[in-house]
């Protein structure tokens, strides 16, 4: 990762462990909105997906600075803090990033909450800053 998570946090960022990540946005008025999500990496940013329109879609558009926390699903006083800026969304390979995600999470090969007409759209976001508790 660009601000790099500490070798004793990187099996949170696994398959295996399958973390969630609690993604805080900013709302237009510049008050918070924070919201579970399933995320993987590319490596170097964290990678979260959701469908045009909903709120975390609008608020990233508008104000891409976000923080996620990422805590340990075995001990929730062992987690991690990102804050970063979202670097890149696209529609472009985002159903196959939600079926990858379904897979991750629910042992699904595809995403089962698809609704008629829905876009997905992949959100990519660089750690600005990274701190690491427990």
């Amino acid at each position: 990762m660009a601000r790099s998570v500490p070798e004793s946090h990187q099996d949170l960022l696994t398959d295996e462990k399958r973390a969630f990540a609690v993604l805080a946005t900013l709302m237009e008025d510049g008050t918070p909105q924070a919201t579970p999500v399933w995320f993987d990496t590319d490596g170097d940013r964290i990678r979260v997906n959701t469908a045009r329109g909903r709120v975390k879609d609008r608020n990233m558009t508008a104000r891409p600075k976000v923080a996620l926390a990422i805590p340990d699903p075995g001990d929730p006083y062992r987690y991690l803090q990102i804050r970063g800026t979202v670097v890149a969304a696209a529609e472009e390979g985002a159903r196959e990033h939600i079926d990858r995600l379904a897979k991750k999470y629910i042992g699904q090969d595809k995403y089962p909450w698809s609704q008629p007409g829905e876009v997905r759209v992949t959100f990519t976001i660089r750690p600005d800053a990274v701190s690491a508790m427990g």
